[in-house]
């Protein structure tokens, strides 16, 4: 079963949050809903800004674990690489 690795933004140059789910689907529209309560909805995190696809899920947690430990500026360049302009990726995922 695949498992997901995620960046969240509220807004350019806003808070981040990394998460891991078996589901990004799911978990992503759960963010935007706020169903899940927590960092993400105390500070209205909602954009997908990145995401990577493991095959095991103790690779996506130990992956979700380094990412939480790399300072800002590091996380922002990784995604930026793919997503300059911080587009929330959610409506490429459902389509």
């Amino acid at each position: 079963m695949p498992s997901y690795v995620y960046i969240l933004s509220n807004q350019k140059s806003g808070a981040l949050y990394i998460g891991v789910t078996t589901d990004l689907i799911k978990r992503i529209y759960e963010h935007k809903e706020g169903i899940t309560k927590g960092f993400a909805s105390r500070y209205n995190i909602k954009r997908l800004v990145y995401y990577e696809i493991f095959e095991d899920v103790r690779m996506a947690i130990e992956r979700e674990k380094e990412l939480k430990k790399w300072r800002r500026e590091w996380k922002i360049a990784l995604f930026e690489k793919s997503n300059p302009d911080w587009r929330d990726l959610y409506g490429e995922i459902v389509s």
